[in-house]
């Protein structure tokens, strides 16, 4: 017999016009973690580690088509008022190159391009669940070379303004999951991903002001025409590392009425004006056929751009492999 408080808890929840919906692969029947629900206007929220995702008529009264798409699977539109607990998606013809063995043992070196580091607010970029960032890098070896680390800088903010200098000073606490991305260049922008396989990583204030990612075990070798890492938050978690569901904008009510604004995620992200080429990229993830956009001036109105911050200064560490 169901118990009295999970009878309300369940009529409650269907008199709110909440959908919790799960994507599964068609084949296998299994969970997809981390897929993308767009709503076809800029709007949008992602699924969690399990597929799961909830859906609210309340808030989205005049939403009646979703777009749900993840890394290998072909993408999906599901009309909102036949929307069922389960989506499938079919898997995508994989067009990834074939992966390059490298035999145990193999001499090689390490080298690394330090990551750009700031601690200061005014020079970073706010993250939001809308935007995937970008940052192209070059192929630094003739030789064959194999990405080892990302390290991706982060801001730390302090409790009290006063001390937001200080490195000691104690800081604002966050725990915030991001999905990391490989891409081919694609004469100029981000083309094809590398790996079909979901990568995310938890930051928190504990973590320090750079986040190191630790990318052996996917064996990815770096394309002759080099790569492309982008960054995209994903939302804040509980304290187990498990994604909490969020909403894009934050709802501040004024004297003219309701005003809707896009909701910042910590931790900031230090841009840099101490490279001199425009390697950074940009899209809004929720827009259905997004396009890249290279951040710079004339594309992009930023106050970043304004004082000369042109790029998100990721850094990573590569091994280098002697012929054999």
């Amino acid at each position: 017999m169901l118990k009295p408080y999970f009878i309300l808890f369940f009529l409650c929840f269907s008199s709110l016009g909440i959908a919790q919906t799960t994507i599964k692969d068609s084949k296998s029947k299994t969970p997809i973690s981390y897929a993308t629900i767009s709503f076809g206007d800029g709007q949008g929220l992602f699924a969690d580690d399990e597929g799961l995702f909830i859906f609210t008529e309340k808030l989205y009264a005049d939403i009646d088509t979703l777009y749900v798409s993840a890394l290998g699977y072909k993408s999906k539109k599901v009309a909102t008022n036949t929307m069922e607990n389960s989506i499938f998606l079919d898997e995508e013809v994989s067009e990834l190159d074939e992966v390059i063995l490298i035999a145990e043992g193999r001499k090689f070196k390490e080298e690394t391009l330090k990551p750009y580091l700031d601690d200061d607010y005014y020079s970073c970029w706010l993250p939001t669940i809308e935007s995937e960032i970008a940052v192209f890098f070059n192929n630094p070896d003739s030789k064959l070379t194999k990405i080892s680390t990302i390290h991706f800088p982060i801001t730390l903010e302090s409790k009290d303004w006063e001390k937001r200098n200080r490195k000691n000073a104690e800081k604002k606490p966050f725990s915030t999951l991001f999905k990391v991305k490989l891409y081919k260049n694609d004469n100029g922008v981000p083309g094809q991903v590398l790996t079909y396989e979901n990568i995310v990583f938890r930051a928190t204030e504990k973590g320090g002001d750079v986040y190191n990612l630790d990318l052996n075990s996917y064996n990815i070798t770096i394309p002759n025409d080099g790569f492309f890492v982008s960054l995209q938050v994903l939302g804040y978690t509980d304290k187990t590392g498990k994604l909490l569901p969020n909403k894009k904008y934050k709802e501040l009510k004024g004297p003219e009425g309701t005003v809707k604004i896009p909701t910042n995620f910590r931790p900031l992200l230090p841009f840099t004006d101490e490279i001199n080429s425009n390697n950074t990229y940009i899209k809004r993830v929720f827009i259905n056929g997004n396009n890249w956009i290279q951040f710079k001036q004339g594309n992009i109105d930023s106050g970043l751009l304004k004082k000369g911050l042109n790029n998100y200064g990721i850094g990573f560490t590569y091994k280098v492999y002697n012929d054999e």
